[in-house]
């Protein structure tokens, strides 16, 4: 069990919906069956991979790993084009785009992250935060490297401007049947495999690494998306262009970066240090804090609690227990510590929780700690949900 599978969701209210900013969003879906009036020539289905690609690779190089997180540099001309192309997608604004991300990183997993599938569920973390109030204004704070730029900030206001121009292009060069499929229907697969990194990135795969949220690498996402499926190891080194760290983790994005690189269209590549791949990247005690919380919360309060209220009457070491933390008062999250842990077969003990942290992570630095740390967690949950019931 992860931290994904516990009853943490806040599902969105309906009012915070914004429903005419999904408009825009079903009608590209709606464009694609235009295709049963054209049909679609092999022609078009060759520039629906074109399309796809181009677009995913800006979206991947441009939107993420360069105005996101600057894993690389380049010319001004060139960061404008990579802006308009990725902008041409049709997934907002590169300011919009770029504070978003960061604000993801900033709070991957908790409740301020507002495409969570633990907290708010898969299908709102996969397409309905795109028409919520939080996503609708960019945070400026957030991108204050990128917001000298007017070119960007004119972009960002025009957001679909590049759309336009390039749904026009494209039924230029190949009439209806080359927009619909070609444009529309690209578009679609891009936003879907795109938002998969969102929601399916969180739930599915594995966790090479502690990044103290639910990120993971997944092989079939890195092959539709050109490389964002080692989402773990982006997570755990968000600065590196590469994020396929092993030499079999397939991240066509940076190949084609480093391709660039030697035609000196960018430079400056940020690779992970060979200690990070290694896994011996030192993690601040607030990581280690959340690894504990989220370890705890792989394990259900509930079941917990009922086991010991069945066990109560027949158990005076556990009314024992609440005693002493009745009698430390308002005190006694922050006085647990201190207060002797009850070996009940109820509560998950030491070897237990190291376990469960073996199985949800392939290495995990300074396990001890973290397994005492989430333990004593577990007991502070277990007790206020006692309280709360009592």
């Amino acid at each position: 069990m992860t931290q994904s599978e516990t009853p943490a969701t806040q599902p969105h209210p309906p009012e915070d919906i914004v429903y005419p900013e999904a408009i825009p969003f079903a009608l590209v879906h709606l464009a694609c069956l235009g295709i049963l009036w054209t049909g679609a020539a092999a022609t078009d289905w060759m520039l629906f991979g074109i399309l796809y690609l181009l677009r995913m690779w800006a979206v991947t190089a441009g939107y993420h790993r360069y105005f996101s997180h600057r894993s690389f540099k380049t010319s001004r001309l060139f960061q404008f084009l990579l802006a308009f192309l990725a902008q041409s997608s049709g997934q907002g604004g590169v300011l919009w785009w770029s504070a978003t991300h960061r604000r993801h990183h900033r709070h991957s997993d908790t409740i301020e992250d507002v495409h969570s599938p633990a907290r708010h569920g898969l299908w709102f973390a996969h397409v309905g935060w795109v028409f919520t109030r939080k996503r609708g204004k960019t945070d400026y704070s957030l991108v204050k490297d990128l917001r000298r730029y007017p070119e960007l900030v004119w972009l960002d206001r025009h957001r679909f401007v590049p759309v336009f121009v390039l749904a026009l292009a494209t039924w230029l060069a190949g009439g209806w049947s080359a927009l619909f499929v070609g444009f529309f229907l690209s578009t679609v697969f891009l936003f879907h495999a795109t938002f998969f990194i969102n929601s399916l990135a969180h739930l599915i795969g594995k966790q090479r690494y502690v990044t103290g949220d639910d990120s993971r690498n997944n092989l079939w996402l890195a092959l539709i998306t050109m490389g964002e499926g080692w989402h773990n190891n982006h997570h755990f080194y968000p600065a590196s262009v590469r994020q396929g760290f092993r030499w079999w983790e397939v991240d066509l994005t940076f190949y084609i970066l480093r391709l660039l690189a030697v035609m000196r269209l960018v430079w400056d590549l940020r690779e992970p240090p060979r200690h990070v791949v290694a896994g011996e990247r030192r993690l601040p005690q607030a990581l280690l804090e959340q690894v504990a919380r989220q370890l705890a919360e792989s394990f259900s309060i509930e079941a917990i609690t009922g086991q010991i209220r069945q066990a109560r009457p027949h158990a005076p070491r556990i009314e024992e227990w609440l005693q002493k933390v009745r009698e430390a008062g308002a005190q006694a999250g922050e006085r647990l510590h201190e207060l002797p842990l009850p070996h009940l077969p109820h509560l998950p003990t030491l070897e237990d929780f190291k376990r469960r942290a073996l199985q949800m992570y392939a290495h995990i630095p300074k396990l001890d700690e973290v397994a005492s740390r989430a333990q004593l967690i577990l007991v502070h949950m277990v007790y206020e949900e006692l309280q709360a019931t009592s």
